[in-house]
């Protein structure tokens, strides 16, 4: 599904891909350390974290910062 049919703004979206490729398992760290250091994640606010790994893996996750 995409962004937009979510209806998500994009800069709601963290994504660095095109930075940095894949990065396995650092990819969600890495994201929300950019996302912190941009100040666009603050104290009290909810993120949804999404990966989705090679066959079938996949996880979610909902957190208040």
């Amino acid at each position: 599904m995409m962004i937009a049919q979510l209806e998500i703004p994009a800069d709601r979206v963290g994504i660095n891909l095109d930075r940095f490729g894949n990065t396995s398992a650092a990819s969600i760290p890495i994201a929300l350390e950019e996302a912190c250091r941009a100040g666009r994640v603050r104290e009290g606010d909810v993120l949804v974290v999404n990966a989705v790994g090679g066959g079938l893996t996949a996880g979610a996750l909902v957190a208040r910062w």
